[in-house]
């Protein structure tokens, strides 16, 4: 259950092939740090994934807490590797790094009745973890396919009790117009219902924008038709002091690309969805598929996985290998950066970063190093400047010592350092590895007099 056509067609085979389960963690000796790229970045790991009853294959980026604790999530490994719903891998875990670099799997997901394969980071409140799964749930009227339940709104307290807030129901089976499948995040308001999006399900069976109390009740704001307005939300929202609601829709919109480019939508209090822009999947990219990131202004910024420069160097997939774009308040479209591919990033799957300067960093999940992952390349860390310019800031290399495919965004705390995971590299059962964390520092610059 990947997020989009061609991260399926590379990641399932990748993850799944060669299964994730039968391996104890053990004693793990942490590769020495690494340096790539050239903005002056180091590359350490924090943790390489092993598998049952250890985590594997995150596919999420992190949220750190006050005390300086890393937590996130994987959609495979875990307590155990034969749960419904987990190949045989595992169904899945919530884990912490603590701010010595100890892992621990907080906990892990059972499969149906329980929940299964946390594709999105958490959502971290008052130290509990709120968070979508894609799979598990107990609805009769659900249905997915092998049976294992259309997905799961879940809280994760400190202690590693977890309580299944929602159960989806689906829209086929039930009839009822309920989402399916939830990949991206949750974003609350203060009276602490949570908002987020399912890429099927609906009364179109293209997708929906719900919201969940904190005491269960669930209801759909919005079902997608998948013309355009868009469909395919994989990713979740964002919402603004007035309480309306931005994100990206991956197909529908503009019909040039196949299935549709995707759109970017409003939401509004009233239930209102208005089309932002629609990608014409040409220079501006096409495809959205990671979450959106506002400033204090009111723009948007986000990525486009596909489309871009068309002559761009990847294999497989979609033509192009992506872009990162900003819309202004007065739906003012701009190409920020579109990637060339090896050695620059290509297929930007995840949501971005900001700082204080208006720096942004991210993610791709391709490009860099082309001779790595079997020729479709293991992935950048990126960083575009307040003047637009683009910077690799870590290129990945794989293989047991490093990291590859990284689907997450980054993380970065008050010195500058930026945290990630990748969905495969490091070690463990898993085909060509059960990924890691990793921290990239910037290296100390000796300037001459």
């Amino acid at each position: 259950m990947m997020r989009g056509s061609f991260l399926a067609s590379l990641s399932f085979t990748m993850l799944l092939g060669a299964g994730c389960s039968g391996s104890a963690p053990g004693s793990d000796s942490l590769p020495a740090i690494r340096s790539s790229g050239t903005a002056g970045y180091a590359e350490s790991l924090l943790h390489r994934f092993r598998s049952s009853p250890d985590a594997a294959s995150p596919e999420a980026g992190l949220v750190f807490d006050t005390a300086g604790n890393l937590h996130g999530t994987t959609i495979a490994g875990g307590a155990d590797p034969s749960c419904p719903g987990g190949y045989n891998g595992g169904c899945g875990t919530v884990f912490t790094i603590d701010a010595s670099g100890k892992e621990r799997v907080l906990y892990s997901f059972a499969g149906k009745p329980d929940a299964s394969q946390p594709f999105a980071g958490p959502l971290l409140e008052s130290g509990n973890l709120y968070g979508t799964t894609a799979s598990g749930g107990n609805v009769a009227a659900c249905y997915s396919y092998g049976g294992n339940g259309c997905g799961t709104v879940f809280k994760v307290d400190k202690s590693g009790v977890e309580r299944l807030l929602y159960q989806f129901q689906g829209n086929f089976g039930s009839g009822k117009g309920d989402g399916q499948g939830p990949k991206g995040g949750l974003v609350s308001d203060a009276a602490g219902n949570l908002y987020g999006t399912t890429p099927f399900g609906g009364a179109s069976e293209s997708g929906t924008v719900f919201v969940v109390t904190r005491r269960g009740k669930e209801k759909v704001l919005y079902s997608f038709t998948g013309y355009g307005d868009g469909g395919r939300p994989y990713s979740g929202v964002v919402r603004d002091a007035a309480g309306n609601l931005y994100g990206v829709a991956y197909s529908g919109g503009n019909q040039q690309c196949t299935g549709g480019c995707g759109t970017i939508f409003k939401l509004d209090n009233a239930g209102t969805l208005t089309t932002l822009y629609s990608f014409k999947g040409k220079k501006d990219g096409g495809n959205p598929i990671g979450g959106l990131l506002t400033d204090a202004a009111g723009n948007l910024y986000g990525t486009a996985q596909n489309y871009g420069n068309l002559n761009c160097n990847k294999r497989g997939g979609n033509p192009g290998c992506g872009t990162v774009f900003k819309l202004g308040p007065a739906k003012k479209f701009t190409v920020l950066h579109d990637f060339a591919g090896s050695p620059d990033g290509a297929v930007p799957s995840e949501s971005l970063i900001r700082d204080k300067k208006g720096n942004i960093y991210g993610t791709t999940s391709f490009g860099g190093d082309d001779t790595c992952n079997g020729g479709y390349s293991c992935g950048v860390a990126f960083e575009i400047d307040a003047s637009g310019h683009e910077s690799v800031l870590y290129t990945f290399t794989g293989g047991k010592n490093d990291g590859e495919v990284p689907y997450g965004g980054l993380v970065r705390d008050a010195l500058g350092n930026l945290y990630g995971t990748t969905v495969s590299g490091g070690v463990g059962p898993c085909s060509q590895g059960c990924g890691v964390v990793f921290k990239l520092t910037r290296r100390a610059i000796s300037r001459s007099r």
